[in-house]
């Protein structure tokens, strides 16, 4: 949704527990901007804010963390909420008729392999009479890059099991949290107030309009 907060928009989304309370507020970090000639131009910075702190909130099972759409491309923010303890990576997400057969799956498997984690997207539905058009296929994917569920082009609702236990062998099988080397390299955020805990900027934990 687009958020106002005094003279900026952001890319926000939501998260409400069972309750109805909110549980996190994300706003996109990355904006997509690209021009290719004769094909497309889309400059999101002329309309939206980037957000500047990481999104992750707890439920009774796991940590989660969040991303929005373009924010899948960048594999240090899915390292740090997987150093931060998210078992679970939400992206909501509107990927292309080009980046969707290219990249959607491959991604999500990636993010889930590379951090033993979870992955799931929601995107529309492929509608080809939007001036843009989107790839859908929402799905869930495991640590192992296993494809649990997904759905097609068309409007649909798609189940899958996030099985902690998978995770969790998926993780001492392969012990590749143990033995990086950080003392060699390391991936961390230079927001300070960065600590996994939904900490965001400006008065983001105020109510703001939703245009």
């Amino acid at each position: 949704m687009a958020e106002r907060v005094n003279d900026k928009l952001y890319n926000t989304c939501l998260v409400y527990g069972p309750d109805g309370k909110m549980l996190a507020k994300h706003r996109k970090l990355h904006l997509f901007d690209v021009d290719i000639p004769g094909k497309m131009t889309i400059s999101e910075s002329e309309c939206f804010a980037a957000g500047n702190s990481l999104s992750a909130f707890e439920t009774p099972d796991c940590k989660v963390g969040l991303g929005i759409c373009y924010d899948i491309r960048f594999p240090g923010l899915a390292s740090l909420y997987s150093q931060q303890g998210c078992k679970l990576l939400c992206y909501p997400a509107a990927f292309n008729m080009v980046t969707g057969p290219l990249h959607w799956e491959l991604i999500q498997r990636t993010r889930a392999v590379d951090n033993q984690v979870y992955v799931v997207s929601a995107s529309p539905a492929t509608n080809k009479r939007d001036w843009y058009v989107t790839w859908g296929h929402s799905m869930l994917v495991d640590p192992l890059g296993k494809v649990v569920a997904s759905a097609g082009a068309e409007e649909d609702l798609v189940f899958g099991d996030v099985d902690l236990e998978v995770l969790e062998s998926v993780r001492n099988h392969i012990p590749i949290r143990t033995q990086k080397r950080n003392d060699l390299y390391e991936v961390v955020s230079l927001n300070r107030a960065d600590c996994g805990l939904n900490k965001r900027d400006d008065s983001a934990n105020a109510f703001s309009d939703v245009v």
